[in-house]
């Protein structure tokens, strides 16, 4: 996939770090290619559900990132990226040291983007989640309330 924008990681990295709740469950990204994005999580003891495996939430959270910044990749300059739908299938408990989120996109249009992700446990590569993600392009802001 060629990206339209020969800055594309700069700006999905800048995106990436405005999103407080990734900084706040300690997820960060590890890989951007165009058409491609992986998240990285380590597991925590606050981010686990009452059996003691990563919160399904936390799963979700992170592949949807994952989708979002693929499709990003591949958006023309002075776009943004929101989700308009997902659907995550939770295919085994997510136990295990550290995860990744890898989105991938599907088709790219001009304004809706389609992109699959899945999370695995780094440690075993075992499949936990997988994800089915529709995107938009939206003109990109700065209106964030700090």
């Amino acid at each position: 996939m060629q990206a339209p924008d020969g800055d594309y990681e700069t700006r999905v990295r800048s995106s990436f770090d405005k999103q407080r709740f990734m900084t706040t469950i300690g997820a960060t990204l590890s890989r951007v290619q165009p058409g491609e994005v992986a998240i990285d999580l380590e597991y925590r003891d606050d981010l686990v559900q009452q059996h003691g495996f990563l919160h399904a939430g936390v799963v979700a959270a992170i592949v949807d990132s994952a989708c979002g910044y693929a499709a990003l990749t591949l958006m023309r300059p002075g776009t943004a990226v929101l989700t308009v739908e997902y659907k995550v299938n939770l295919l085994a408990p997510a136990q295990g040291q550290a995860f990744r989120a890898h989105g991938r996109v599907v088709r790219s249009g001009r304004t809706i983007t389609v992109c699959t992700g899945d999370v695995s446990v780094v440690e075993t590569g075992s499949t936990i989640a997988v994800m089915q993600a529709t995107m938009i392009a939206v003109d990109a802001r700065d209106d964030r309330r700090d």
